[in-house]
């Protein structure tokens, strides 16, 4: 196995452990992929959930740019539901599974077709 496979395998672990859902394996291997090389970068494959500026990175790269959202209340809201979900004492919330329930919330699954 390669090492994002055993990555993804940790994020499917992840979506069902800690979060209860069954994950959609190719549509996480797809936002896996989407990240790009911040997946292998220890301080870049998580998310901080108490850091202003972090869940700004999130907003505004991810929800504006990449699944092309309009910039409102909303998308933080989404934020705080992903992370409240996720587990706020739960130190390493990893990217690419915070990208895939935002994506699943938003219904921009297509995005990565």
């Amino acid at each position: 196995m390669s090492k994002r496979d055993d990555l993804i395998a940790k994020y499917a672990a992840d979506l069902k452990d800690k979060i209860g859902e069954a994950p959609d394996m190719d549509f996480l291997t797809k936002v896996t992929i989407g990240c790009g090389p911040s997946i292998y970068n220890k301080d870049a494959a998580t998310v901080s959930g108490s850091d202003d500026k972090e869940l700004a990175t999130v907003k505004n790269n991810f929800l504006i740019k990449k699944l092309g959202l309009a910039d409102s209340a909303d998308l933080d809201k989404a934020i705080a539901s992903v992370i409240e979900k996720y587990g706020k004492s739960n130190r390493n919330k990893y990217r690419a599974v915070v990208y895939y329930l935002l994506a699943r919330h938003f219904k921009k699954e297509s995005v990565y077709k």
